[in-house]
């Protein structure tokens, strides 16, 4: 990518966000559908009624990609105003149709309309996106679905799951986040053609006050551009709490992420689980054998962004005074294109991450066997009651013996002997054989095996028959 070093240029258009992305918060993408807004409108027009000719709309069609924006910028520092830069570049190249480019219509039908259209398109390759983790994570807990793992709560081992069950809680938590966004798309409408104020004053006036035809001219707009409803009712923008809506699931998709990489990162703390780490990757520059989460500490990092990103539309919907100020507008071009590159960065790691999680089987095997005696002592316990002993004495004894075992663990570095001395305790009446014929940890697991299929089958195939088309991830750095 070709840029001037000697001006700030966006880490999420160098470092981190798909061209896919950056392509839809593109000049290009928003002028030429400005264009295409203006063809909509004036086809409408005509359909209803208005002298434009099909010539005009051909000539207006013919151009409507070839944006000279050295014209539009000059024209821009002239009569500062965006919206009439392009009128007067699009007219230029469109002499015959210029007299009827914008009729009847206010800035905001092609900027707020425009700014529907991305949050529709940008929402869809988030979706995409997230479906992809999804398949991934599928993957990865059927194959791990019966690997029992330490489980934890107070980040303190507590009892047993299976890595394929912990994957599960990733999962069914970006699953939410779909189903937000998707809601979210399902209620999206259309700006239509409102007018400055909203009342449509000026189609009134088009069409000598034929209020069926004002109603109909937004109709065909929204036809055209793959909408089926316009807002009912608006000033002179469609509400921002829109922006805040779907901000605010984007949010959700970075605590998701969030949620999953910090795991990971502790995880490989605990040698048991890694991000992938390629062959020629250098983890650290002092220490040449460090292998740092760096995909999963930059998922960490953009989604703390996103997460407060989202304030921004909420505040600017509550300060959008009467039917509008313009103080929603530079506020708005950052934070909602902002949110959306970061939450695609996030998207393209999270992917790349769960394509290739490495699992130590061993590592996490060890560990649950140390774990382990502590955990079992309820089923030795009640073995014991079975074989004449007294619950709550032998609920003592094991708490005394328990603490005596962990203190030499902890503090002397010894092995865990809570086994010999529980087997050596004549209260419990049970030979060592007996109690080691407890500690197999499948055991210890619950219904994680049955937990992730149902889960799967019940609601991560749902999803993902809605989305059938394959994500990879290309990370820039």
């Amino acid at each position: 990518m070709e840029y001037d070093r000697e001006k700030y240029v966006s880490p999420l258009s160098t470092r981190y966000a798909s061209d896919e992305m950056q392509f839809l918060f593109s000049e290009k993408f928003k002028f030429t559908t400005w264009r295409r807004l203006w063809i909509a409108l004036a086809r409408a027009e005509k359909a209803l009624g208005l002298n434009i000719t099909d010539e005009q709309i051909s000539e207006m069609e013919a151009h409507a990609e070839d944006i000279d924006f050295s014209v539009a910028e000059a024209r821009e520092k002239e009569v500062r105003h965006d919206v009439m830069s392009h009128v007067y570049a699009f007219g230029k190249v469109c002499p015959k149709a210029e007299p009827i480019i914008h009729l009847g219509a206010t800035s905001c039908y092609v900027g707020d309309n425009t700014d529907v259209i991305i949050l529709r398109e940008a929402s869809r390759l988030i979706l995409k996106k997230c479906a992809q983790v999804l398949k991934n994570l599928k993957a990865f807990a059927l194959k791990y679905k019966g690997l029992p793992c330490l489980a934890y709560t107070h980040l303190q081992p507590a009892q047993l799951t299976t890595v394929g069950k912990r994957a599960t809680l990733w999962a069914y938590e970006l699953s939410q986040d779909v189903e937000e966004l998707e809601f979210r798309l399902s209620k999206l409408k259309l700006l239509g053609q409102k007018g400055t104020t909203g009342t449509q004053a000026s189609f009134m006036e088009l069409f000598g006050g034929d209020e069926e035809k004002c109603r109909k001219v937004e109709e065909l707009i929204a036809k055209e551009t793959g909408f089926d409803e316009v807002v009912p009712v608006s000033g002179q923008t469609y509400s921002r709490k829109v922006d805040a809506y779907f901000l605010s699931a984007l949010s959700g998709i970075a605590q998701s992420a969030y949620k999953f990489a910090n795991d990971l990162r502790i995880l490989q703390s605990f040698e048991e689980m890694e991000e992938p780490f390629e062959k020629n990757q250098i983890g650290s520059s002092a220490m040449p054998y460090k292998r740092n989460p760096m995909r999963s500490e930059r998922i960490c990092a953009l989604a703390r962004y996103v997460i407060v990103d989202s304030l921004n539309p909420a505040l600017t919907a509550g300060t959008q005074w009467f039917e509008r100020t313009l103080d929603d507008s530079a506020n708005k071009r950052i934070s909602v294109a902002e949110a959306f590159l970061a939450t695609d960065a996030i998207l393209n790691i999270y992917i790349n991450v769960t394509e290739n999680l490495v699992v130590y089987e061993k590592v996490i095997e060890k560990r649950v066997m140390e774990k382990l005696p502590f955990m079992a002592t309820e089923n030795i316990m009640m073995d014991a009651v079975k074989a004449g002993g007294n619950r709550q004495e032998l609920h003592e004894r094991i708490r005394v013996h328990s603490h005596a075992a962990a203190r030499a663990v902890k503090a002397e570095g010894k092995p865990n002997d809570l086994i010999d001395r529980i087997a050596a305790d004549e209260a419990f009446g049970v030979t060592r054989e007996q109690i080691e014929s407890s500690l197999d940890p499948k055991k210890y697991i619950g219904r994680s095996v049955s937990q992730v299929e149902e889960f799967v089958k019940n609601v991560l195939d749902p999803i993902l028959s809605r989305y059938t088309e394959t994500v990879t991830s290309d990370l820039k750095v």
